[in-house]
Protein backbone atom coordinates (compact mmCIF):
# COMPACT_ATOMS: atom_id res chain seq x y z
CA UNK A 1 0.00 0.00 0.00
CA UNK A 2 1.37 3.42 -0.98
CA UNK A 3 1.17 5.75 2.03
CA UNK A 4 3.41 8.49 0.61
CA UNK A 5 0.44 10.86 0.46
CA UNK A 6 0.44 10.92 4.27
CA UNK A 7 3.88 12.52 4.67
CA UNK A 8 2.55 15.99 5.49
CA UNK A 9 -0.08 14.59 7.84
CA UNK A 10 2.47 12.44 9.63
CA UNK A 11 4.78 15.39 10.22
CA UNK A 12 1.83 17.50 11.38
CA UNK A 13 0.82 14.80 13.85
CA UNK A 14 4.41 14.57 15.10
CA UNK A 15 4.75 18.33 15.52
CA UNK A 16 1.46 18.63 17.39
CA UNK A 17 2.40 15.82 19.76
CA UNK A 18 5.96 17.02 20.27
CA UNK A 19 4.82 20.49 21.30
CA UNK A 20 2.84 19.05 24.25
CA UNK A 21 4.98 18.81 27.38
CA UNK A 22 4.74 15.25 28.69
CA UNK A 23 7.69 14.12 30.82
CA UNK A 24 6.95 10.89 32.69
CA UNK A 25 4.33 11.56 35.36
CA UNK A 26 3.06 14.75 33.67
CA UNK A 27 1.28 13.31 30.64
CA UNK A 28 -2.35 14.39 31.08
CA UNK A 29 -2.35 16.87 28.17
CA UNK A 30 -0.74 14.39 25.77
CA UNK A 31 -3.24 11.70 26.80
CA UNK A 32 -6.15 14.07 26.16
CA UNK A 33 -4.74 14.89 22.71
CA UNK A 34 -4.43 11.20 21.82
CA UNK A 35 -7.93 10.35 23.07
CA UNK A 36 -9.46 13.24 21.14
CA UNK A 37 -7.58 12.31 17.97
CA UNK A 38 -8.84 8.72 18.04
CA UNK A 39 -12.38 9.74 18.97
CA UNK A 40 -12.59 12.10 15.98
CA UNK A 41 -11.84 9.11 13.75
CA UNK A 42 -14.65 7.15 15.40
CA UNK A 43 -12.54 4.78 17.48
CA UNK A 44 -13.44 3.84 21.05
CA UNK A 45 -10.86 4.87 23.62
CA UNK A 46 -10.24 4.28 27.30
CA UNK A 47 -7.71 5.44 29.86
CA UNK A 48 -6.20 3.14 32.45
CA UNK A 49 -5.86 4.02 36.11
CA UNK A 50 -2.20 5.01 35.62
CA UNK A 51 -2.94 7.03 32.49
CA UNK A 52 -2.19 4.79 29.50
CA UNK A 53 -4.45 5.52 26.53
CA UNK A 54 -5.98 2.49 24.78
CA UNK A 55 -7.63 2.77 21.35
CA UNK A 56 -9.84 -0.11 20.20
CA UNK A 57 -9.84 -0.94 16.48
CA UNK A 58 -12.27 -3.68 15.45
CA UNK A 59 -10.83 -6.42 13.27
CA UNK A 60 -12.31 -8.73 10.69
CA UNK A 61 -11.92 -11.61 13.15
CA UNK A 62 -11.77 -11.90 16.92
CA UNK A 63 -9.73 -15.08 17.24
CA UNK A 64 -6.55 -13.34 18.43
CA UNK A 65 -5.88 -10.22 20.50
CA UNK A 66 -3.19 -7.99 19.02
CA UNK A 67 -1.72 -4.77 20.40
CA UNK A 68 0.64 -2.12 19.05
CA UNK A 69 2.26 0.03 21.74
CA UNK A 70 4.21 3.30 21.65
CA UNK A 71 5.00 5.57 24.57
CA UNK A 72 4.31 9.30 24.76
CA UNK A 73 6.05 10.11 28.01
CA UNK A 74 9.39 11.84 27.53
CA UNK A 75 12.53 12.68 29.39
CA UNK A 76 12.50 15.75 31.57
CA UNK A 77 13.59 17.39 34.80
CA UNK A 78 12.09 18.20 38.17
CA UNK A 79 12.93 20.93 40.66
CA UNK A 80 15.15 19.46 43.38
CA UNK A 81 15.74 22.62 45.39
CA UNK A 82 15.94 26.41 45.17
CA UNK A 83 19.26 28.18 45.66
CA UNK A 84 19.76 31.19 47.91
CA UNK A 85 20.09 33.45 44.85
CA UNK A 86 16.89 32.16 43.20
CA UNK A 87 17.99 29.47 40.77
CA UNK A 88 16.48 25.98 40.52
CA UNK A 89 18.62 22.90 41.12
CA UNK A 90 17.36 19.91 39.15
CA UNK A 91 16.91 16.16 39.20
CA UNK A 92 16.45 14.00 36.10
CA UNK A 93 13.19 12.38 35.03
CA UNK A 94 14.34 9.45 32.94
CA UNK A 95 17.78 9.60 31.35
CA UNK A 96 18.46 12.80 29.41
CA UNK A 97 22.11 13.34 28.43
CA UNK A 98 22.67 16.24 30.79
CA UNK A 99 25.57 17.98 28.97
CA UNK A 100 23.25 18.48 25.96
CA UNK A 101 20.89 20.53 28.15
CA UNK A 102 23.33 23.35 28.86
CA UNK A 103 21.75 26.44 27.27
CA UNK A 104 18.34 24.90 26.56
CA UNK A 105 15.11 26.80 27.11
CA UNK A 106 12.54 25.24 29.41
CA UNK A 107 9.19 25.78 31.11
CA UNK A 108 8.60 25.33 34.84
CA UNK A 109 5.12 23.92 35.58
CA UNK A 110 3.87 24.52 39.12
CA UNK A 111 1.43 22.29 40.97
CA UNK A 112 -1.21 25.03 40.96
CA UNK A 113 -1.18 25.38 37.18
CA UNK A 114 1.18 28.31 36.68
CA UNK A 115 4.07 28.21 34.21
CA UNK A 116 7.29 30.18 33.89
CA UNK A 117 10.00 30.10 31.26
CA UNK A 118 13.68 29.71 31.96
CA UNK A 119 17.04 28.50 30.69
CA UNK A 120 19.06 25.49 31.86
CA UNK A 121 22.64 26.65 32.42
CA UNK A 122 25.93 25.61 33.91
CA UNK A 123 26.61 27.13 37.32
CA UNK A 124 29.71 28.54 35.63
CA UNK A 125 27.86 30.02 32.65
CA UNK A 126 30.10 32.92 31.58
CA UNK A 127 33.57 32.63 30.05
CA UNK A 128 34.34 36.22 31.06
CA UNK A 129 33.72 35.39 34.70
CA UNK A 130 34.50 31.76 35.51
CA UNK A 131 37.82 30.01 34.94
CA UNK A 132 36.01 26.65 34.65
CA UNK A 133 33.25 27.83 32.29
CA UNK A 134 34.32 25.30 29.65
CA UNK A 135 35.34 22.48 31.97
CA UNK A 136 32.83 22.40 34.84
CA UNK A 137 30.87 19.15 34.71
CA UNK A 138 27.38 19.46 33.20
CA UNK A 139 25.64 17.20 35.70
CA UNK A 140 22.88 17.53 38.28
CA UNK A 141 25.23 19.34 40.65
CA UNK A 142 26.62 21.62 37.97
CA UNK A 143 23.42 22.75 36.20
CA UNK A 144 20.57 24.98 37.34
CA UNK A 145 17.57 26.76 35.84
CA UNK A 146 17.70 30.55 35.48
CA UNK A 147 14.07 31.72 35.74
CA UNK A 148 12.80 34.49 33.46
CA UNK A 149 11.33 36.44 36.37
CA UNK A 150 12.75 39.12 38.64
CA UNK A 151 13.98 36.89 41.46
CA UNK A 152 16.94 37.47 43.74
CA UNK A 153 16.34 34.97 46.52
CA UNK A 154 14.74 31.68 47.45
CA UNK A 155 11.82 33.60 48.90
CA UNK A 156 11.23 35.44 45.60
CA UNK A 157 11.01 32.10 43.79
CA UNK A 158 8.69 30.61 46.37
CA UNK A 159 6.42 33.67 45.99
CA UNK A 160 5.91 32.58 42.35
CA UNK A 161 4.51 29.27 43.61
CA UNK A 162 7.53 27.25 42.53
CA UNK A 163 8.44 24.39 44.84
CA UNK A 164 10.56 21.24 44.88
CA UNK A 165 8.76 18.59 42.84
CA UNK A 166 7.59 20.93 40.09
CA UNK A 167 8.31 19.77 36.54
CA UNK A 168 10.88 21.42 34.31
CA UNK A 169 9.86 20.72 30.70
CA UNK A 170 12.60 21.01 28.08
CA UNK A 171 11.89 22.85 24.81
CA UNK A 172 11.95 20.13 22.11
CA UNK A 173 12.99 22.59 19.33
CA UNK A 174 11.02 20.62 16.72
CA UNK A 175 11.88 21.24 13.06
CA UNK A 176 10.73 19.50 9.87
CA UNK A 177 13.15 20.06 7.00
CA UNK A 178 12.44 20.22 3.30
CA UNK A 179 14.64 17.16 2.86
CA UNK A 180 12.29 15.03 4.94
CA UNK A 181 14.00 15.05 8.33
CA UNK A 182 12.19 15.39 11.63
CA UNK A 183 14.61 16.74 14.21
CA UNK A 184 13.59 17.35 17.78
CA UNK A 185 14.04 16.18 21.31
CA UNK A 186 11.72 13.33 22.29
CA UNK A 187 11.33 11.64 18.90
CA UNK A 188 11.83 8.73 21.29
CA UNK A 189 9.03 7.90 21.23
CA UNK A 190 6.70 10.58 19.90
CA UNK A 191 7.95 9.82 16.40
CA UNK A 192 6.56 6.30 16.71
CA UNK A 193 3.40 7.56 18.40
CA UNK A 194 2.86 9.86 15.42
CA UNK A 195 3.26 6.82 13.16
CA UNK A 196 0.43 5.08 15.05
CA UNK A 197 -1.77 8.18 14.89
CA UNK A 198 -1.24 8.37 11.15
CA UNK A 199 -1.84 4.63 10.88
CA UNK A 200 -5.25 5.22 12.43
CA UNK A 201 -5.94 7.85 9.81
CA UNK A 202 -4.95 5.50 6.99
CA UNK A 203 -7.27 2.78 8.32
CA UNK A 204 -10.13 5.25 8.73
CA UNK A 205 -9.66 7.06 5.41
CA UNK A 206 -9.41 3.87 3.37
CA UNK A 207 -12.02 1.89 5.29
CA UNK A 208 -9.51 -0.78 6.24
CA UNK A 209 -9.70 -3.23 9.11
CA UNK A 210 -6.92 -5.33 10.63
CA UNK A 211 -7.29 -9.09 10.56
CA UNK A 212 -7.83 -9.29 14.33
CA UNK A 213 -9.31 -7.04 16.97
CA UNK A 214 -6.50 -4.63 17.71
CA UNK A 215 -5.62 -2.23 20.48
CA UNK A 216 -3.23 0.69 20.15
CA UNK A 217 -1.71 1.50 23.52
CA UNK A 218 0.07 4.75 24.28
CA UNK A 219 1.95 4.20 27.52
CA UNK A 220 3.01 7.03 29.81
CA UNK A 221 5.74 5.70 32.13
CA UNK A 222 8.19 3.99 29.77
CA UNK A 223 11.08 6.38 30.37
CA UNK A 224 11.03 5.63 34.10
CA UNK A 225 10.76 1.87 33.68
CA UNK A 226 7.21 0.80 34.48
CA UNK A 227 5.11 1.80 31.46
CA UNK A 228 4.51 -1.77 30.36
CA UNK A 229 3.74 -3.10 33.83
CA UNK A 230 0.01 -2.50 33.41
CA UNK A 231 -0.42 -3.53 29.78
CA UNK A 232 -3.55 -5.76 29.59
CA UNK A 233 -2.89 -9.41 30.34
CA UNK A 234 -5.33 -10.88 27.79
CA UNK A 235 -3.04 -10.30 24.79
CA UNK A 236 -1.70 -12.84 22.36
CA UNK A 237 0.79 -10.57 20.60
CA UNK A 238 2.37 -7.24 21.52
CA UNK A 239 4.22 -5.21 18.90
CA UNK A 240 6.24 -2.43 20.51
CA UNK A 241 6.79 0.53 18.18
CA UNK A 242 9.71 2.46 19.64
CA UNK A 243 12.79 4.15 18.25
CA UNK A 244 15.40 2.18 16.35
CA UNK A 245 19.04 2.65 17.38
CA UNK A 246 21.63 4.21 15.06
CA UNK A 247 25.39 4.07 15.65
CA UNK A 248 28.37 1.89 16.66
CA UNK A 249 28.22 -1.45 14.81
CA UNK A 250 24.47 -1.27 14.20
CA UNK A 251 23.25 -1.35 10.61
CA UNK A 252 20.11 0.77 10.93
CA UNK A 253 19.87 4.26 9.43
CA UNK A 254 17.31 7.03 9.83
CA UNK A 255 15.70 5.93 6.54
CA UNK A 256 14.85 2.40 7.66
CA UNK A 257 12.49 0.55 9.94
CA UNK A 258 14.57 -1.21 12.54
CA UNK A 259 13.62 -4.69 13.75
CA UNK A 260 15.18 -5.49 17.12
CA UNK A 261 16.12 -9.13 17.66
CA UNK A 262 17.47 -8.56 21.20
CA UNK A 263 18.02 -5.74 23.65
CA UNK A 264 19.39 -5.56 27.20
CA UNK A 265 16.36 -7.51 28.44
CA UNK A 266 17.02 -10.45 26.14
CA UNK A 267 15.69 -11.74 22.80
CA UNK A 268 12.27 -10.86 21.44
CA UNK A 269 9.80 -13.53 20.33
CA UNK A 270 11.45 -15.64 17.65
CA UNK A 271 8.32 -16.27 15.59
CA UNK A 272 7.06 -12.69 15.61
CA UNK A 273 10.49 -11.25 14.83
CA UNK A 274 11.04 -13.69 11.97
CA UNK A 275 7.60 -12.91 10.56
CA UNK A 276 8.35 -9.17 10.63
CA UNK A 277 11.68 -9.73 8.88
CA UNK A 278 9.97 -11.80 6.17
CA UNK A 279 7.18 -9.25 5.70
CA UNK A 280 9.71 -6.43 5.31
CA UNK A 281 11.87 -8.42 2.88
CA UNK A 282 9.02 -9.82 0.78
CA UNK A 283 7.35 -6.42 0.41
CA UNK A 284 10.44 -4.44 -0.49
CA UNK A 285 10.66 -2.34 2.66
CA UNK A 286 13.95 -0.75 3.64
CA UNK A 287 14.73 -2.40 6.96
CA UNK A 288 17.54 -3.46 9.28
CA UNK A 289 17.81 -6.12 11.98
CA UNK A 290 19.90 -5.12 14.98
CA UNK A 291 20.81 -5.82 18.60
CA UNK A 292 20.27 -2.81 20.89
CA UNK A 293 23.06 -2.72 23.50
CA UNK A 294 21.63 -0.17 25.96
CA UNK A 295 17.88 -0.45 25.59
CA UNK A 296 14.76 -1.77 27.24
CA UNK A 297 11.12 -1.50 26.17
CA UNK A 298 7.60 -1.73 27.53
CA UNK A 299 7.61 -5.39 26.44
CA UNK A 300 10.47 -6.23 28.81
CA UNK A 301 8.61 -4.56 31.67
CA UNK A 302 5.40 -6.40 30.79
CA UNK A 303 7.25 -9.73 30.79
CA UNK A 304 8.87 -9.00 34.14
CA UNK A 305 5.46 -8.09 35.53
CA UNK A 306 4.21 -11.54 34.51
CA UNK A 307 2.55 -10.97 31.12
CA UNK A 308 2.26 -14.19 29.09
CA UNK A 309 2.44 -12.47 25.71
CA UNK A 310 4.58 -12.84 22.63
CA UNK A 311 6.30 -9.55 21.81
CA UNK A 312 8.47 -7.95 19.15
CA UNK A 313 10.01 -4.50 18.67
CA UNK A 314 10.27 -2.26 15.61
CA UNK A 315 10.64 1.46 14.97
CA UNK A 316 12.12 4.15 12.76
CA UNK A 317 15.86 4.66 13.03
CA UNK A 318 16.63 7.60 15.33
CA UNK A 319 20.02 9.27 15.57
CA UNK A 320 21.42 10.72 18.84
CA UNK A 321 18.86 9.24 21.20
CA UNK A 322 18.22 11.05 24.51
CA UNK A 323 19.95 14.10 23.04
CA UNK A 324 19.07 16.17 19.97
CA UNK A 325 17.38 13.40 18.02
CA UNK A 326 16.64 13.07 14.31
CA UNK A 327 14.80 10.68 12.02
CA UNK A 328 13.52 10.80 8.45
CA UNK A 329 10.18 10.42 6.70
CA UNK A 330 11.45 7.31 4.94
CA UNK A 331 12.13 5.55 8.24
CA UNK A 332 8.72 6.52 9.58
CA UNK A 333 7.01 5.49 6.32
CA UNK A 334 8.72 2.07 6.40
CA UNK A 335 7.62 1.66 10.01
CA UNK A 336 3.97 2.42 9.20
CA UNK A 337 4.09 0.13 6.19
CA UNK A 338 5.42 -2.75 8.30
CA UNK A 339 2.70 -2.14 10.90
CA UNK A 340 0.03 -2.35 8.21
CA UNK A 341 1.51 -5.57 6.86
CA UNK A 342 1.69 -7.04 10.35
CA UNK A 343 -1.97 -6.17 10.97
CA UNK A 344 -2.98 -7.70 7.60
CA UNK A 345 -5.14 -4.62 7.07
CA UNK A 346 -7.60 -4.74 4.20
Amino acid sequence: MDISAYQSQLMKNAQELLCIDSPSGFTQAAAAFLSGFAARLGYETEMTNKGNVIVHIPGRESGKKVTLCAHVDTLGLMVRSITADGQLKITRVGGPILPTLDGEYCTIRTRDGRSYTGTILSLSPASHVYDDAATRPRDEDGLAVRIDEVVKSREDVEALGIRAGDYVCIDPKTVVTGSGFLKSRFIDDKGSAACLLTLMQVLSDKGLKPMYDTRLIFSVHEEVGHGGATIPRDLDELLIVDMGCVGLDLTCTEYQVSICAKDSGGPYDYGMTTRLMNLARDNGLDYAVDIYPHYSSDATVAWRAGADVRAALIGPGVHASHGMERTHWEGMKNTMALCLLYLEAE
